[in-house]
């Protein structure tokens, strides 16, 4: 039973209704955090969409962090009822994946088997449960190439007969200021790199390049009255 959005909206732009394709109304969104898939949630829920939330990230480091994304996440949907797909946190697995490739650039070779590894298990878990349509929030976000990424879910989603990966561009129509907005509102962990221990590895050198602190885990959040756009690492 689909519920209303519980999710405050408070002086947020406008985001017209979507539609998923080929007429299906149920979807399994692969979400990488609260911050990058609440905008996604709240305009799906919106929508009268019948979305549950599938969490698969092995590659968020280290643990403690991928516990924060992840719980912030869960309290986040059941604000709206959406349901969430715990699903395991297999390391060792993601770094056997991705072995021989640490240094590699952000969105780079690494970035793109990362993708692979996700987004089989959520078309799996999809096929497995007669969901159709996958999606995925790790488009929004801006340390991601949106193209690699829907590249790698149509990929997975051809696995398996009349699964569709959306490709919606969740950054338009507003979508990015929203999920701004929103994280400020919610008071959102503020993220500081990607997730990986290389990207973590990566945007420290950087900062250390440039006379900075290294990145502080677990103590940045968003809040209100926060400059709309932070500073970007080139690292990132």
């Amino acid at each position: 039973m689909l519920v209303p959005c519980r999710i405050k909206m408070i002086n947020l732009p406008a985001r017209p209704h979507i539609y998923p394709p080929n007429g299906h109304t149920r979807v399994l969104l692969h979400s990488c955090c609260a911050p990058c898939s609440c905008d996604v949630m709240a305009t799906m829920v919106e929508s009268g969409i019948d979305l549950t939330i599938f969490f698969y990230n092995p590659n968020i480091h280290p643990r403690e962090e991928y516990e924060i994304r992840k719980e912030e996440n869960i309290r986040f949907a059941q604000k709206s009822a959406i349901p969430v797909i715990d699903a395991d946190y297999d390391r060792e697995n993601w770094f056997a994946r991705v072995k021989g490739l640490e240094w590699e650039p952000e969105r780079g070779t690494r970035c793109t088997t990362c993708f692979d590894m996700r987004f089989e298990r959520t078309a799996l878990y999809a096929h497995e449960h007669d969901f159709k349509i996958i999606t995925s929030s790790l488009g929004i976000t801006r340390w991601k190439n949106m193209d690699q990424v829907n590249e790698r879910g149509m990929r997975a989603a051809s696995r398996y007969s009349g699964m569709v990966y959306w490709t919606y561009n969740w950054r338009k129509m507003g979508g990015s200021q929203r999920m701004y907005e929103i994280s400020k509102q919610e008071e959102f962990y503020q993220q500081e790199y990607c997730g990986c221990v290389y990207s973590l590895r990566d945007t420290n050198i950087f900062r250390v390049s440039q006379g900075r602190e290294r990145i502080e885990r677990g103590t940045k959040f968003y809040y209100t009255g926060q400059p709309d756009f932070a500073p970007k690492d080139p690292a990132q």
